[in-house]
C-alpha cells in the first residue's frame, strides 16, 4: 500500500494534469436538469434528455462522465444525445459535484457510495426511478456506461443493482470493490495488487441479493492506458463470468479494422453475455469514430465509435431504431427482466448475501491470469502484441 506522501504527491499530479485538460469542459447544451428526484444521499446532480416525441415503453442509457468531465461536455464527445435522437430512447446522466470530489471523480472507491442502498449508488438508483416512472419508460431496457471513474461506479451500479439493468458498458474502467481506500484505488488503476478472481467473484455476489439473470456487460480498453492499466479489462471479465456461469474460453477472435480485437462470451442461447474490446495503442479514454461524437481530453478518435458499438450490444443501435421509433418492444437477449419500482430503503438494513459463492475446493475459480492469457494470445494472433 502507498504511503501518505507518496499518495498526496499522485494527487497533486492528477490535478496538473487534469487543470490542463479543463477547457474542453465548454460544449453545447443538449441535457435538461433534473431537479427532483427523492433522496440524494450522495449530494449528486442529475442531467437527462427525452428526445420528442418518444413513446411509452423506451430504452433508458445512464451515462457516467470521467473524472475532470461534466455531463455535457461527455455527452457532447461521446454522440450520446444525437444517437438516442436517431434510435429513440432516453437519457440520464448523473453528475459529480466538486464539493464530494475535487476533480469531479464519481467515488467509486469510497464505501460509503458504492453499497446497495446507500451513497452515490443509492442516488443514481433514485434518479432511474424518476425518469422511468416520469416518461413511462421500459424497465426491462435499462443500461449504463461510464468512462473511467464513471466506468467503475457503471461497474458499481450492475453489481449493487443488477436487477435494474439489462446491460453494461465499462470502458477504461475497473472491477467493483477492488479499492476501498484512495492508496488503494491508485494502486489498482496502475494493476497493482488487487484482489483474486474469486475475492472479485464474491465481492460481486455479496453486492445484491439477486441471483440472476445477469447483465450483460460490454469492456472497452486501450492497450497503451498509462492511467488505467489493461489489466483491469481482464479482471472485470473474470468477475462476471462465473455470475453468467461461463467457461472462460471465450468465441473466436474478431477483429474490427486494424485496432479493435474483440473476444465474447456467449450464454446457453448463444447471445452474447461478456464482450472484451481492446484498442490496440489507444490511451485513457472514449473511442471515437464512425461519424459520431466529437474528440477531446480522454475521448479519442480511433476510427471506431464505442457508443455505436455498444448500443448495438445492448439491442438499441440502428437496426432497432425502427421499431423503437415506432413504439414497439425490441427484445434484448440475456436482459433481467423487469426491475421492480423502488423499495422503502428507509431502514437501510444490509443485503442478504447472493447465492453466487466462490468455487468449492475441488472447482477451482477462474483466475485474472487466465482470463489475461486469453486476451493477449488474442492480441498476438492478430499481430497487435508480440
Amino acid at each position: 500500500m502507498r504511503n501518505i506522501s507518496d499518495t498526496i504527491a499522485r494527487l497533486a499530479a492528477l490535478r496538473a494534469q487534469h487543470a490542463v485538460q479543463s477547457p474542453a469542459q465548454a460544449a453545447p447544451g443538449r441535457l435538461a436538469t433534473l431537479s427532483e428526484f427523492g433522496a440524494n444521499p450522495g449530494a449528486l446532480a442529475a442531467r437527462f434528455r427525452v428526445p420528442a416525441g418518444l413513446p411509452a415503453g423506451a430504452p433508458l442509457v445512464v451515462v457516467l462522465h470521467g473524472c475532470t468531465q461534466t455531463a455535457e461536455a461527455y455527452d457532447h464527445s461521446a454522440g450520446w444525445s444525437r444517437l438516442a435522437d436517431r434510435n429513440g430512447f432516453a437519457l440520464l446522466y448523473p453528475e459529480q459535484q466538486r464539493g464530494n470530489n475535487p476533480n469531479l471523480c464519481f467515488n467509486w472507491f469510497v464505501p460509503g457510495d458504492i453499497a446497495r442502498h446507500g451513497g452515490e449508488a443509492l442516488s443514481i438508483r433514485n434518479m432511474i426511478e424518476r425518469m422511468v416512472t416520469t416518461h413511462g419508460l421500459d424497465r426491462s431496457r435499462i443500461f449504463v456506461t461510464g468512462l473511467s471513474a464513471g466506468g467503475a461506479m457503471a461497474g458499481v451500479m450492475l453489481a449493487t443493482y443488477p436487477e435494474v439493468f439489462a446491460g453494461g458498458a465499462i470502458i477504461a474502467g475497473l472491477p467493483y470493490g477492488t479499492a476501498t481506500t484512495v492508496p488503494e484505488a491508485f494502486d489498482r488503476m496502475r494493476g497493482h495488487g488487487g484482489p483474486a478472481a474469486r475475492d472479485l467473484q464474491r465481492l460481486l455476489g455479496d453486492a445484491s441479493p439477486h441471483d440472476g439473470p445477469w447483465p450483460r456487460i460490454s469492456i472497452w480498453h486501450g492497450t497503451a492506458d498509462q492511467t488505467v492499466a489493461p489489466a483491469n479489462a481482464e479482471a472485470i471479465a473474470a468477475q462476471w463470468l462465473r455470475a453468467h456461469g461461463l467457461d472462460m474460453a471465450p468465441a473466436p477472435v474478431s477483429r474490427s479494422g486494424d485496432r479493435r480485437t474483440r473476444l465474447v462470451w456467449h450464454d446457453a442461447g448463444g447471445q452474447p453475455a461478456i464482450e472484451v474490446n481492446m484498442i490496440a495503442g489507444m490511451g485513457h479514454g472514449t473511442p471515437l469514430g464512425d461519424g459520431l461524437g466529437t474528440p477531446g481530453p480522454f475521448m479519442l478518435d480511433v476510427g471506431i465509435s464505442s457508443t455505436l458499438e455498444i448500443a448495438r450490444f445492448w439491442g438499441i443501435g440502428e437496426e432497432n431504431a425502427g421499431m423503437a421509433r415506432a413504439g414497439q418492444l425490441v427484445p434484448t437477449a440475456s436482459a433481467p427482466g423487469h426491475a421492480a419500482p423502488l423499495p422503502d430503503t428507509s431502514a437501510r438494513t444490509p443485503p442478504p448475501r447472493s447465492v453466487v459463492e466462490p468455487a468449492s475446493s475441488n472447482e477451482p475459480a477462474p483466475h485474472p491470469g487466465g482470463v489475461k492469457k486469453i486476451i493477449e494470445d488474442a492480441l498476438r494472433a492478430a499481430g497487435l502484441m508480440r
